[in-house]
């Protein structure tokens, strides 16, 4: 982890965004999608084992659970079978409290939104939608943007060259130590939402600010570090 990082204050021209945890209640979800992937191919993990680590990518992920190569061929069926799984539970998955408000009062100030997620991009708009916020963003990294997956700074990094933007002109907002230490390693700071759950303050020290979900942060955006105004 780098040193202390402040807000950019009235030079904030971008917010990146996490989605899983963050944005949509979806990260018990991928824990249970990752023990069935890896059950059906003969990997037996705890639930317990894998909800630690939801944040980071599969290249991550499969190595630390089980030691496979995240390029090996048992490790991209694994992972087409925990997409599959994870697919089958979107539908029922609901949007953070105050998700789509936060973003609306975002858009409204005059900020651009970026997505920059440790997720594959063929989900991402799937989530998006799920969330009710997919009309709102039109930039977005995703792991397949980035060498390496979160707590690797590459998609924050790559999130920036796509809205064309500096690392002292952003904020990100994210849910895990992951997001923390990603969004940290590219000069960014980060505003870490309790909503993805598991986290304890302690584990998202890092962040210049924790509020419960992304409605919390909008009933109190006027002393928040979003607001440039302040």
């Amino acid at each position: 982890m780098t040193s202390a990082l402040h807000p950019p204050g009235d030079a904030l021209h971008v917010v990146l965004l996490d989605i899983d945890g963050t944005l949509i209640d979806s990260n018990d979800a991928h824990a249970r999608a990752w023990v069935g992937g890896l059950a059906e191919h003969g990997y037996v993990v705890l639930f317990e084992q894998v909800r630690p680590l939801i944040g980071m990518g599969g290249d991550k992920l499969l190595p630390t659970l089980v030691g496979l190569d995240a390029e090996s061929d048992d490790a991209k069926r694994i992972a087409e079978t925990r997409g599959e799984l994870f697919k089958r539970e979107l539908p029922s998955l609901r949007p953070a409290r105050g998700a789509r408000d936060l973003l609306v009062l975002l858009k409204g100030e005059g900020l651009e939104l970026v997505v920059a997620t440790s997720a594959q991009e063929q989900e991402v708009e799937a989530l998006l939608e799920q969330a009710g916020v997919a009309d709102l963003i039109a930039t977005k990294a995703s792991a397949d943007d980035a060498e390496n997956s979160k707590p690797d700074p590459d998609i924050v990094r790559a999130a920036l060259r796509k809205a064309g933007r500096y690392a002292a002109h952003s904020i990100m907002i994210g849910d895990t130590p992951y997001d923390v230490e990603a969004a940290s390693g590219a000069r960014v700071p980060t505003i870490a939402l309790r909503c993805g759950g598991y986290w304890s303050d302690d584990d998202l020290r890092g962040a210049i600010a924790i509020y419960d979900d992304p409605g919390d942060l909008c009933e109190h955006f006027a002393t928040s570090p979003l607001n440039v105004h302040a």
